[in-house]
């Protein structure tokens, strides 16, 4: 017992005085400034270092758009949409303009709206009822909103309509329930049953669900 007391004095750390504890806080506060420091070191050269990627990157996909290879040329002028390399716009122009390859064409006027040109997003909804229906649909598809949108719906083609109404049940929003709401009683019935998906596909994913409806054989 005597052992065991004495062996427990011994682990038993000796008390600190107010002065050494405010010397110890100090200390403290100085390695979480110093910790504070270096972490928003990091950040600041971290985002300088995505920025440069960022230019590199968009350089490197400007190269691309001269491949003699017209799908490395698509995925070129993709990436650039991605970037939203809005520097390199009049540059893109200028392909677009000399580019033959329809499907090249349809992804420099994605990346021309991406980088602020909003007028050529007529032309990827107009390829929506070509052979390029599925590569417009994924790009709509990627909107940040479906509002451009609107505008286009009334201006187009029946089958126009139908497809871009399938993009709108995958983007919708509340607003978009109000904005279809004429189409539910198109008197073209594959109009309708378009608008009609657009609006359940919509209300689920409002509501939470996370359970999609089998599409009515319109979208790709």
């Amino acid at each position: 017992m005597i052992r065991s007391l004495r062996a427990s004095k011994r682990c038993t750390p000796p008390a600190l005085n107010s002065h050494e504890l405010s010397r110890l806080a100090r200390a403290l506060q100085i390695i979480c400034l110093l910790a504070l420091t270096c972490v928003l070191v990091q950040a600041q050269e971290e985002a300088l270092t995505y920025q440069g990627d960022v230019q590199v990157r968009a350089a490197l996909a400007v190269r691309r758009l001269t491949h003699k290879d017209p799908l490395v040329r698509q995925r070129a002028a993709e990436e650039l949409a991605r970037l939203r390399a809005s520097d390199k716009k009049k540059l893109i122009e200028g392909y677009r303009l000399q580019e033959k390859n329809k499907r090249v064409q349809l992804a420099l006027d994605w990346a021309l709206y991406r980088m602020g040109k909003e007028e050529n997003l007529y032309a990827i909804v107009r390829a929506l009822d070509s052979p390029r229906r599925n590569q417009a649909y994924a790009y709509l598809s990627e909107l940040d909103s479906p509002a451009p949108l609107y505008a286009l719906l009334p201006r187009v083609n029946d089958l126009t309509q139908i497809r871009l109404l399938e993009v709108l049940a995958r983007i919708g929003d509340a607003e978009t329930l109000r904005r279809i709401e004429p189409y539910l009683s198109s008197p073209d019935a594959r109009v309708a049953d378009a608008a009609r998906f657009a609006e359940r596909e919509i209300k689920l994913r409002l509501n939470g669900s996370g359970v999609r409806t089998e599409s009515n054989g319109e979208a790709p």
